[in-house]
């Protein structure tokens, strides 16, 4: 896959490109509706015998547009939806840089700079799509600012349960430590990644040693809790549970961030400085306050035991 870089106002020409088919969309966590409309560019790629693309913009708009002045945190960083789009085939994938000045385009500036600019001959993108200022132009718009350039597809509402599939719901569930319905919207499993850095090593006094993961804030972090998960070290993965949470047992006041640290089953190692991915499958409690450290060790045996539990009627 061909990843290509475009600054706003860009220099390319039609003649830069093959002529594409083109998936619209900004795609945060590319759940199950986001890849109908991939794979719907795709297969009519396919079809017409032409090349299929991607097309999606970073930062998130609200970053730039909005009144936040945190950080924006996303389903699927930048880094990670590039692995995911090319393992789904896409020959290209343009990664338009969201500026104010690029928010300001209008609609017919985009169709002619954007679209029909970069040779595309066929999009395909979500009903409720928009572009352009203010997002003032819309799939239903898009044929007359085409000017038979190019055709479309509108792919509509996908729904589970009666319910959009949508990024909002899909952070929803992640707040909640909900990953089964992660897996159910998404047709995945939740992956983050981090480096392994040095931590309070309570959990090697414990009898559990765990790996403290520095995990960017570009990802949501999911509720504080206990998680069964599976941790990739040295391109290995291993089972393991997972602890998310500001530790009340050992913390008077509130950390600002949560610690997420990984007890990975049948691994020991020295691994600090490592980047690592966990996938997290389950919540198995809320995070709570212990008495003593007996108490507390106690339910971590009984966590590890739940965790080895889960993994066996998995792998079943």
């Amino acid at each position: 896959m061909k990843v290509i870089a475009i600054e706003h106002p860009h220099q390319f020409n039609t003649d830069d490109f093959p002529e594409l088919v083109m998936a619209l969309g900004f795609f945060d966590g590319i759940h199950k509706g986001h890849q109908i409309v991939i794979q719907t560019a795709k297969q009519q790629a396919e079809e017409m015998n032409l090349k299929s693309a991607v097309m999606t913009f970073d930062p998130h708009p609200s970053a730039v547009l909005g009144r936040k002045t945190e950080n924006i945190r996303y389903i699927t960083p930048l880094e990670d939806k590039v692995d995911i789009i090319e393992s789904m085939g896409i020959d290209y994938l343009f990664i338009v840089h969201f500026s104010k000045e690029f928010a300001s385009v209008l609609p017919e500036r985009f169709v002619d700079e954007y679209i029909a600019g970069l040779n595309v001959r066929y999009v395909v993108a979500g009903f409720d799509y928009s572009y352009g200022r203010y997002g003032q132009g819309s799939m239903e718009d898009l044929p007359v600012y085409a000017q038979g350039r190019f055709s479309q597809t509108v792919v509509a509402k996908q729904t589970l349960e009666d319910e959009k599939v949508s990024s909002t719901r899909i952070r929803e569930t992640l707040g909640n430590g909900n990953f089964s319905d992660f897996y159910h919207l998404a047709g995945r499993r939740y992956l983050t990644k981090g480096h392994v850095v040095h931590g309070e090593k309570r959990g090697r006094k414990l009898g559990f040693p765990t790996a403290n993961i520095e995990v960017s804030d570009d990802y949501i972090f999911p509720a504080a809790g206990v998680y069964a998960v599976r941790i990739k070290i040295s391109g290995k993965w291993y089972n393991g549970v997972c602890n998310v949470g500001y530790k009340p047992t050992f913390h008077e006041e509130k950390p600002k961030y949560p610690t997420v640290e990984v007890h990975a089953l049948e691994f020991s190692g020295d691994i600090y400085g490592d980047q690592v991915s966990v996938e997290w499958h389950t919540r198995l409690r809320s995070e709570q306050k212990f008495s003593g450290l007996e108490a507390l060790v106690a339910q971590i045996e009984t966590d590890k035991q739940n965790a080895i539990a889960y993994f066996a009627k998995l792998e079943a």
